[in-house]
């Protein structure tokens, strides 16, 4: 293989739909080094494939955007000077965005890079379980881009980059992912009781995408009113069951063991994670708390994004997922007073060093509020809003970017709901409260007498918050048009984010979508 052909496939992903440029990073770089024979270079570009999901999905400002600010989990005020930003997060939450929002159009071309990729690296004489692990890639963005744009370009491998991509729509696209994930299985690595092989795609993770595939075939054949074929619930119990019975994950012993520096050995729940190599290779995962925290706290953030005070309301005072005191490892701050720095920050803040109350950076004391708006102005606007840690900072890597925390995908409480969904929906009321009170126990929230499909939406909500599942949760469940802080009752429109118009301009398979 010579220089010209890696090139091409880096630059390659630069033009998924059309000779467009991104304004990311581009983070599937190869070394010299890397560059060897056809197997090793096979290699080398799978791992490319692999660090492309991390701007699509480890940052803050794309998936994590639009599938959490577009829902009642996440609001982004502007601050005075800060956070405006013309509009393009306030129009997220309230439903008003348009094909030219920046945070649309990069996690579009961003999530295309991947596909781009992942389909490229197959020409490079991959090895049967490369070349599966390169197709659940492609499957998995491709799953993304169906969600939020219901239109999924692609090209097969090899095919000139100067002609437009095609496209698949709706129940074409996702038959399309079922097959490849289903053909792509038997290649792809097992998973130990050890948790080898997470941060690769693996058999189980295959298997929680198709059980995503077939509990939301309805959302995509119709957002606006979702139908469910009992056929299609029943797979999902399948694999569920193929899951749980193989005994390789449980409960962690800390909810946020999943979310922490050293979840990579912590994690009892986690089945598919991006790994991060703390201070040597990582995705900028940090942004994530960069943006909630204020100034003055330690980490340092931007202060910036909150919660909703009708979402924190929905947690019991004794739900261990609401917050806890997370030990911050050697070289974190000793917090002796104890206090909460994971889940919901609210209150008074503390220095975790000394244990003294912290300031705003007017003097005043840094009291968290429950009320938030949109546009905050006045003497409070720093401290306004709950403010939301999922990942446990990690503290000696903070500074410098690279955090070794992994980045979660898949964990196994979502194998569970989804299968209490699934027989809830087909009428095993029994079942499914049994599974959503088997994770309500691991949380310490009380037990349950009965569950409603809402009360399962709620469940959802306080297991997964933050980790961008909320919007096809609430479109699945029928809430998504729904009212909620300042958004009113909108068109069905939204339902589906706009093609971007920089791609529409250049690609003529694409087209609107309905409504813009």
């Amino acid at each position: 293989m010579n220089y010209l052909k890696i090139f091409l496939v880096i630059s390659g992903i630069l033009v998924w739909t059309s000779c467009t440029k991104l304004d990311e990073e581009l983070q599937g770089e190869l070394r010299d080094d890397q560059i060897g024979s056809s197997g090793g270079s096979a290699e080398a570009l799978l791992r490319g494939a692999y660090n492309s999901m991390r701007s699509p999905y480890q940052s803050n400002d794309q998936v994590f955007a639009l599938s959490e600010m577009s829902t009642d989990e996440l609001i982004a005020p502007t601050r005075g000077g800060d956070w405006d930003d013309n509009g393009v997060w306030r129009v997220i939450h309230s439903h008003q965005w348009d094909g030219d929002n920046i945070h649309i159009r990069d996690a579009f071309n961003n999530l295309g890079g991947v596909i781009y990729t992942a389909t490229n690296m197959l020409q490079f004489s991959p090895s049967a379980q490369q070349a599966a692990e390169a197709r659940f890639l492609r499957a998995f963005a491709m799953f993304s881009v169906l969600d939020l744009f219901d239109q999924v370009p692609y090209r097969d491998p090899g095919e000139p980059v100067t002609q437009p991509s095609r496209v698949r729509s709706g129940l074409e696209a996702l038959d399309y992912i079922i097959a490849e994930v289903n053909e792509v299985m038997p290649n792809l690595p097992d998973v130990a009781t050890a948790h080898n092989n997470i941060t690769k795609a693996n058999k189980d993770a295959a298997r929680v995408l198709l059980m995503k595939c077939y509990l939301n075939k309805g959302v995509i054949a119709n957002r606006a009113a979702p139908t469910f074929d009992n056929a299609d619930l029943s797979k999902v119990v399948t694999l569920a069951d193929e899951i749980i019975s193989s005994g390789r994950y449980t409960f962690s012993d800390n909810y946020f063991d999943n979310f922490s520096p050293r979840n990579g050995s912590l994690s009892k729940e986690n089945i598919f994670t991006a790994e991060n190599q703390g201070g040597v290779d990582a995705g900028g995962l940090n942004a994530i708390w960069h943006t909630v925290m204020h100034y003055n706290q330690n980490p340092p953030g931007w202060n910036g994004w909150t919660t909703l005070s009708d979402f924190y309301n929905k947690f019991e005072a004794s739900d261990l997922r609401r917050g806890a005191a997370y030990p911050t490892g050697t070289g974190g701050p000793p917090n002796p007073g104890n206090r909460v720095n994971v889940g919901f920050l609210i209150g008074q803040q503390y220095n975790l060093t000394n244990d003294e109350p912290l300031q705003d950076r007017t003097g005043a004391p840094l009291v968290f509020t429950p009320e938030v708006s949109s546009i905050e102005t006045g003497a409070n606007l720093e401290v306004t809003g709950i403010r939301v840690v999922k990942y446990c900072p990690d503290y000696v890597n903070d500074g410098n970017g690279k955090v070794d925390n992994d980045f979660v995908y898949y964990r196994y409480p979502d194998v569970l709901l989804m299968k209490a969904e699934a027989q809830l929906r087909m009428g095993n009321a029994g079942g499914a409260l049994t599974l959503v009170n088997q994770v309500r126990a691991a949380r310490n929230a009380s037990t349950l007498g009965a569950v409603t499909l809402d009360q399962l939406l709620d469940e959802r909500g306080r297991e997964f918050y933050w980790e961008s599942s909320r919007r096809l949760d609430l479109i699945r469940f029928g809430k998504f048009l729904q009212p909620w802080h300042e958004k009113p009752t909108d068109d069905p429109r939204y339902l589906l984010f706009p093609i971007p118009n920089q791609q529409l301009a250049v690609n003529p398979n694409l087209k609107k979508n309905p409504g813009y």
